[in-house]
């Protein structure tokens, strides 16, 4: 039978990295079959994993959860039916909620078995948007069978210990990697990822919360939601003292938005990451120099009229003629020489962004 593994895990976080890692070390030998989900007019990550050699049903006009369920189906029957995988991956948006993730998986009826869903958390950001976001973060927690941390190697003890004690708030019983991936071999992971009494108290906990969720006529979405609430991917913010976006996040000085704070972060139960997160895509065929493709990811940690940039990444030509990948989240910018693409691509991915001004900042 099938397996389904679902990796859930805010923008940045590493879902794309570690799911590379288990390809080449724990997954070696199966057929596998990938279901992603990316945010943003232009699909950026699905590049990176097909020189896995995998093969990638990609969707990026929304999410899973809400208005994209009858396509996923209908994606989930597809790949089954033509591949018969050893292995589906499903990597949903950053922003989506877990819980709708392994709904959409069993309302679509397949013989599949959901094998472990695995939430990747970065031990930097966790109490940020834990405060923040928490109304999807929570989510990704709470319903998750293992909970994988990322960028142990550079975070402090205490750091680490403090990441842990929150995300027990939230789930007593997952099982969690703090050590460094680097330090541990990809099945020693998904050893972790398939503890069984784990995924089968999230099965039963999910199971619960809907009966919960029904006995108060709760609103069900279905393939035929029309609301609005596909969940985007995330807000990592360590915007410094020149930003005015009014969600200040400085890696020691972290903001706590309170009932007074009028950014629209807050943790409403029925709150729609539509009405908060927005992206601008785009194919480029525009050269850019590492140096200049350096200062205009460092711009976006400068404040200015951009709006708060939560997440960018993209493939593009190099003036060199090398190509470039590029990762951006808040204080972190990564840059390196990669496999050419047929077009440069970017992604730019935040709230209140201002798309204009972003594209006339690449010069696109």
């Amino acid at each position: 039978m099938t397996k389904i593994d679902i990796f859930s895990g805010f923008l940045g976080a590493g879902k794309t990295t570690l799911i590379k890692k288990l390809i080449k070390e724990a997954y070696a030998g199966e057929k596998l079959v990938l279901i992603e989900n990316e945010f943003g007019e232009i699909g950026i990550d699905g590049g990176f994993l097909a020189d896995a050699g995998i093969n990638i049903t990609e969707m990026n006009s929304g999410c899973i959860c809400c208005s994209l369920v009858g396509d996923f189906s209908k994606a989930l029957v597809k790949v089954l039916e033509e591949y018969t995988p050893d292995r589906v991956i499903i990597e949903p948006s950053g922003v989506g909620k877990l819980s709708d993730v392994i709904k959409a998986v069993e309302n679509a009826g397949v013989g599949a078995q959901l094998n472990c869903f695995t939430t990747v958390a970065d031990v930097n950001k966790c109490k940020m948007y834990m405060k923040n976001f928490g109304e999807f973060y929570n989510d990704q927690i709470k319903h998750a069978s293992a909970i994988v941390l990322s960028h142990t190697q550079s975070a402090k003890d205490e750091k680490i210990a403090e990441c842990v004690e929150l995300l027990r708030q939230h789930n007593e019983s997952a099982a969690i990697v703090t050590t460094p991936w680097d330090s541990l071999d990809g099945k020693d992971i998904l050893a972790a990822m398939e503890h069984r009494d784990t995924l089968e108290d999230a099965i039963k906990h999910l199971e619960e919360e809907q009966h919960h969720h029904h006995e108060h006529h709760h609103h069900d979405h279905d393939e035929h939601c029309d609301c609005g609430c596909h969940e985007h991917e995330h807000h990592h913010h360590d915007h410094d003292e020149h930003c005015d976006c009014g969600c200040h996040e400085h890696e020691h000085h972290h903001h706590d938005h309170d009932e007074h704070c009028d950014c629209g972060c807050h943790d409403h139960h029925h709150h729609h990451a539509d009405d908060v997160f927005t992206s601008v895509g785009a194919e480029t065929t525009k050269k850019f120099g590492r140096e200049e493709l350096e200062e205009i990811l460092e711009s976006f940690d400068e404040g200015g009229d951009f709006g708060m940039i939560l997440r960018a990444k993209g493939i593009v030509e190099c003036t060199s003629g090398k190509w470039l990948h590029f990762d951006y989240i808040p204080g972190e910018i990564d840059i390196r020489c990669g496999t050419p693409g047929v077009i440069g691509r970017l992604c730019v991915i935040g709230a209140g962004i201002d798309k204009e001004k972003i594209k006339e900042l690449f010069g696109i």
